[in-house]
């Protein structure tokens, strides 16, 4: 039996899988949560098998709710779903070590065997977000993608130089450093147009 907490804003979406997962594996659904701060709570809290989290969610997004969940449970396993396979998304869920990346398209069927896979120990990207990973253009940095998708949350050069553990100075030199790179005038449009161009 795989224990799982079930993470999406979607709730048709959420009450689907809710249902389903059961029917197409030995998977018993403990919680199911709305939000990125609801997921943090469920899994701190229940302490499944494998944490089936959508990536992107209102307030804090699933790879905001997973580097939260990392910190008092390190070896937690983590299906993250996605509509868009970004390959920056990728880079940054892999640097947290998701072990699963998946398609939110997919059959409850194909997403029950990767949770099956996922906690017998192994790892699985879906075909459509690791090709989408190697066709990466990108010519931003690992740190400028982290200060830009920041800044595209809303916060300020100083509150991103806490939440990244950086000197501000550092997180102006980044913003400024990808400003150049995507020929924009503020870090609001550098950040704009990296994430039309798939690299956030």
């Amino acid at each position: 039996m795989t224990t799982v907490v079930l993470a999406d804003d979607e709730a048709l979406l959420r009450k689907a899988l809710a249902s389903l997962l059961p029917l197409e594996g030995d998977i018993t659904i403990l919680a199911e949560a709305f939000d990125g701060n609801d997921a943090v709570r469920a899994t701190l809290t229940h302490r499944p098998d494998v944490l089936v989290i959508d990536l992107e969610m209102p307030g804090l997004d699933g790879l905001g709710a997973v580097a939260q969940i990392r910190q008092e449970l390190p070896d937690q396993v983590v299906l993250m779903l996605t509509r868009h396979a970004r390959p920056g998304i990728l880079r940054s869920a892999l640097k947290l070590g998701v072990q699963g990346f998946a398609s939110k398209a997919a059959e409850p069927q194909h997403i029950a065997s990767i949770v099956a896979a996922l906690h017998a120990g192994r790892r699985w990207i879906d075909q459509d977000v690791s090709a989408a990973a190697i066709m990466d253009d990108s010519p931003l940095t690992d740190r400028e993608v982290d200060v830009l998708r920041e800044t595209g949350e809303g916060y300020s050069a100083v509150e991103i130089a806490g939440r990244l553990h950086l000197a501000p100075g550092t997180v102006r030199n980044y913003l400024s450093s990808a400003m150049q790179k995507t020929q924009t005038q503020t870090r609001h449009g550098a950040a704009r147009y990296a994430r039309e161009h798939d690299w956030l």
